[in-house]
């Protein structure tokens, strides 16, 4: 039987969004149900006994590794939303892109002081959303116990502003 590999089912688009982007999609993997059943297990394998909480993703790709990886390591589940989109209270950070700025938020009551927070998403590029995301669970005092990925972009560096961090990434290009 043939070793799946999960690079092999990522799909590459060249010039999108824009023309000079090399676009890893990653709808290719996860309508492989082997696959997608691989990269869920991968990164299960790595966090099983590291006692998770909770697992934090952020819209909308990071939701469907996080809920998959929540359910898997019996643990809790928290979205990180863009503002406006959680009905309670929310604690918010506002965060610089290539060209702007983002906010995202998170319900206040989502993470008790302590709690052990294991962050999920998709992609790692240039750190800046994951980077927020561990502001946010730091000012709700969480421990974060490790931050995953299932793709990083190594040329772009978003490991660095992750510095102090345990990160994994299952695919790296």
């Amino acid at each position: 039987m043939k070793r799946i590999s999960l690079k092999d089912y990522i799909r590459s688009i060249p010039n999108f969004p824009k023309a000079g982007i090399l676009f890893r999609d990653i709808t290719t993997l996860l309508k492989d149900k082997k696959a997608f059943r691989l990269a869920i297990d991968k990164l299960v394998k790595k966090y099983k006994n590291k006692k998770i909480d909770l697992v934090v993703a952020v819209e909308a790709r990071g939701f469907i590794f996080g809920g998959a990886i929540a359910d898997r390591l019996n643990a809790g589940f928290v979205p990180v939303r863009k503002k406006g989109k959680l009905p309670a209270e929310t604690e918010s950070i506002t965060y610089d892109l290539e060209y702007g700025q983002d906010t995202l938020e998170i319900h206040k009551d989502a993470i008790k002081p302590g709690s052990r927070i294991l962050i999920v998403d998709d992609l790692l590029a240039t750190g800046g959303t994951v980077k927020a995301v561990t502001d946010l669970i730091n000012k709700l005092q969480g421990k974060i116990i490790g931050i995953a990925f299932l793709i990083e972009l190594t040329d772009l560096k978003g490991k660095d502003k992750l510095r102090g961090y345990p990160v994994c990434s299952l695919i790296k290009y």
